[in-house]
């Protein structure tokens, strides 16, 4: 079986050249384009399995280019972008984007961000009962229509990661979608949320973790 190939977009050469070789080391095929207008194109002919896709680019920008993909096509993208505002973050998902880096970023967390999205994008076995049932109304979780004992912070983190299965999420993102509004917060705090987490869910579901560490990244729901 051939390896997945990957379509990078990327015109800052540097940059590329370290995302080209982590990629390759994880067994990916990757083919690298500097200039958005080169890139529905290159998907016509080459049909790739994921875009990896940075937001400013000569020619034609990331925006433009994912909005003009999502017409015809789910092919996975993430975006990358060295633009932090939450207004950016937010404009690159409703386009289209499956998932967001920005820059600058550790190339071990691209590599994870890839192999989940590529996790996320196979075929599916038939849908099986969840493991969880989220009450948005009552914020209340049950796992196994057993309820959950959480605090206000422990709802949120674990309805954010829930609410992505196999989405990896870094501390930093944790703390920004799962916070309340003016707690001081910190990125050890986490891991203190997700030790606890687990412990709740272990009475009920036993050994079987649902809650992974992705080393040097983040977590993940799986």
């Amino acid at each position: 079986m051939n390896p997945p190939r990957i379509l990078l977009v990327e015109d800052e050469p540097r940059i590329a050249e370290v995302m080209v070789a982590y990629l390759a080391q994880a067994g990916y095929t990757v083919d690298h384009l500097e200039r958005g207008d080169q890139v529905l194109a290159h998907i016509a002919r080459q049909a790739p399995a994921l875009l990896v896709l940075d937001l400013m680019l000569p020619g034609i920008d990331g925006i433009s280019l994912c909005q003009q993909i999502r017409l015809t096509s789910a092919l996975p993208i993430i975006m990358v972008t060295a633009r932090v505002e939450e207004i950016d973050r937010l404009l690159g998902f409703e386009v289209g984007a499956d998932d967001y880096l920005c820059k600058p970023f550790s190339p071990r967390e691209l590599v994870a961000r890839v192999q989940a999205l590529m996790r996320r994008s196979q075929p599916t076995a038939p849908v099986l009962p969840p493991l969880f049932d989220n009450d948005i109304a009552s914020q209340r979780i049950r796992c196994q229509g057993q309820l959950l004992s959480l605090t206000p912070q422990e709802y949120r983190l674990l309805g954010v990661l829930l609410a992505a299965p196999g989405r990896i999420y870094s501390r930093t993102q944790l703390l920004e979608l799962a916070h309340s509004e003016g707690a001081e917060v910190f990125d050890r705090a986490v891991d203190s949320h997700i030790k606890n987490l687990r412990k709740k869910i272990a009475a009920v579901l036993g050994e079987r973790e649902v809650i992974h560490s992705v080393y040097g990244v983040g977590y993940r729901y799986e």
